[in-house]
């Protein structure tokens, strides 16, 4: 009986300690935001890779538990209401596209100010995020912002030139309207009298559709997902170059009040996340491209000679933005080459050395 007694005695106390430790996990409620509809493949794996993983981390300890609020398709903001949704808190975490904001975010724009250097958009998304850590630029205009970066996000291997019209090479493109956004309309300024009309992913169907303009750029799996050959069937492929367009980003006073386990999980998983989506955008690249020509688009492939004398026409955007961040009391100069180098350490040297200044 005394055996017994004992057993039930260390029964309860193993109970206890058990029932401590679950009720000790502590809910911390985030609520995540983009403008973006959930198909769209960055915000299609934020819920479908990116909060799982942290979900299963934090599992592993116990010690807290995430509640998600996941709000797309401008529920909260629109595409390009995400930073300031964060900067004000209407959102703890955000996917911010940042070609929408070259005046807050210049430093952003490294790859887009060196195109035609690479479509592999896992070794812009490599670089980019060493860039960030290894020089303050990117990490201050968020925190000015009211923001924690995260990680970069690159969602495509290249631009490319969508048309309404048949096309055969650059030189077709003469006196053209062509949307875009951000710095890929500098690279209209390549080619002779063409017209850039600043427009986002969700408007480029319902501009070449109604003929507010003849071109679109963008990357073949967002043509596919935007059904864009239904209104653009001709695809000039001018390997305009892999960027970065996303980063993940927090709310300053949401992150000051996480515990340090969950801010490190976040950052790691942030930097999965940017592997694992640029490594989508690479696997889909050819998917996509077929997708198109099942649809009824047709691909017409840009020599080489023509790409660089695409970029050579072009004023040199890359030297313009090391400038402008020197001014600001950045070191855009290192950043412009310490950025390339990586991407040449990687195999990419491109057809114009964007850091000579030429």
């Amino acid at each position: 009986m005394r055996n017994f007694s004992k057993g039930l005695a260390v029964f309860a106390v193993a109970a206890s300690l058990f029932s401590g430790t679950a009720l000790a996990t502590e809910t911390i409620k985030t609520v995540v935001i983009d403008g973006y509809p959930a198909r769209a493949l960055w915000v299609k794996e934020f819920t479908g890779f990116f909060i799982p993983e942290v979900d299963k981390r934090l599992a592993a300890t116990g010690n807290y538990k995430m509640e998600w609020q996941e709000s797309y398709g401008g529920s909260i903001v629109k595409p390009k209401g995400v930073l300031e949704g964060i900067k004000f808190g209407l959102g703890d975490i955000g996917i911010v596209t940042t070609i929408f904001h070259s005046s807050k975010l210049p430093s952003q724009a490294l790859a887009a100010v060196t195109p035609f250097v690479t479509t592999d958009a896992r070794a812009v998304a490599k670089a980019i995020d060493e860039i960030a850590r290894e020089f303050p630029a990117m990490q201050n205009e968020f925190a000015k912002q009211n923001q924690v970066y995260l990680a970069t996000g690159v969602v495509l291997d290249t631009y490319q030139v969508f048309s309404s019209k048949e096309v055969a090479s650059p030189s077709d493109l003469k006196g053209s309207k062509i949307a875009g956004a951000g710095m890929n309309l500098r690279y209209l300024e390549g080619l002779e009298d063409a017209a850039g009309v600043r427009g986002g992913l969700t408007d480029f169907y319902s501009m070449l559709q109604t003929g507010l303009v003849d071109q679109a750029l963008l990357w073949p799996e967002a043509a596919k997902t935007f059904k864009i050959a239904e209104v653009a069937p001709y695809m000039l492929q001018a390997d305009l170059g892999a960027v970065n367009s996303k980063t993940v980003t927090a709310n300053a006073d949401y992150w000051k009040k996480l515990p340090d386990e969950v801010k490190t999980v976040l950052k790691d998983v942030s930097i999965l996340y940017r592997d694992h989506l640029s490594g989508l955008a690479m696997e889909r690249a050819q998917a996509s491209r077929e997708a198109y020509v099942a649809a009824g688009g047709k691909i017409v492939e840009v020599g080489e000679e023509d790409r660089k004398a695409w970029a050579m026409a072009m004023p040199n955007v890359a030297a313009e933005w090391a400038s402008t961040l020197n001014k600001n009391g950045e070191a855009g100069d290192d950043m412009l080459r310490a950025y390339l180098d990586k991407l040449k350490a990687a195999g990419y040297s491109g057809v114009r050395d964007w850091a000579s200044g030429n």
